[in-house]
């Protein structure tokens, strides 16, 4: 089996697994990768159940749109995904996510402290909220790049969650550390006031 075909297969997996943990939810949400050496950006379709989707649903297409393989439409938040790819040398796969915790800090426009080790450790410190920017643009890609600058996540006002990462391994796992901290940091904040660890 190929490298592409490898990749496909992941993300159909991948996006699998996170319909099932509740970082999806119907056709909500979506993944890529980038294969930064032979510019190929391979990325979830639109409008298509995580539960049902195949490899072969999965677009091939460049950083400017041009489809290379595929037969659905790419996720309309493609564009920014390409925006991220352009900025960050270091990213080779995005996940943008609606889990609940985070993005409900998201419609409040609220940065997320780091009040758990794996935010520093992973996701470099707090979790800022991104500018808001109308879905399907560019321009959410570029609000995100600021809230992104050493970070390796970040959510979008009014929107949702954006978690970078080397490959898709590493981009899902810090989509999962960001619900986390923002699901303490939520329960913390009902019951005290949360330290963050920026500040011990």
């Amino acid at each position: 089996m190929d490298t592409l075909q490898n990749m496909k297969q992941e993300i159909v997996e991948r996006s699998l697994q996170a319909f099932h943990e509740g970082l999806f939810s119907g056709t909500s949400g979506n993944m890529s990768c980038f294969l930064r050496e032979e510019g190929k950006m391979l990325i979830t379709p639109t409008s298509v159940r995580y539960d049902v989707m195949k490899a072969e649903d999965i677009v091939v297409m460049k950083l400017d749109g041009t489809i290379l393989e595929g037969y659905l439409k790419p996720s309309s938040e493609w564009r920014m995904h390409a925006a991220i790819y352009e900025a960050r040398n270091d990213v080779n796969a995005v996940f943008h996510t609606h889990s609940p915790y985070a993005t409900a800090f998201a419609v409040n426009h609220q940065m997320i402290p780091a009040v758990l080790i794996e935010a520093l450790v992973f996701l470099g410190g707090d979790i800022r909220c991104a500018e808001y920017a109308t879905p399907g643009t560019k321009e959410v890609g570029l609000n995100a790049v600021p809230a992104l600058d050493g970070r390796m996540g970040c959510t979008l006002a009014n929107h949702g969650v954006l978690a970078v990462g080397k490959d898709l391994q590493q981009a899902y796992l810090n989509a999962e550390y960001i619900e986390d901290v923002a699901k303490i940091y939520s329960v913390a904040r009902s019951v005290g006031a949360p330290i963050s660890l920026e500040k011990l």
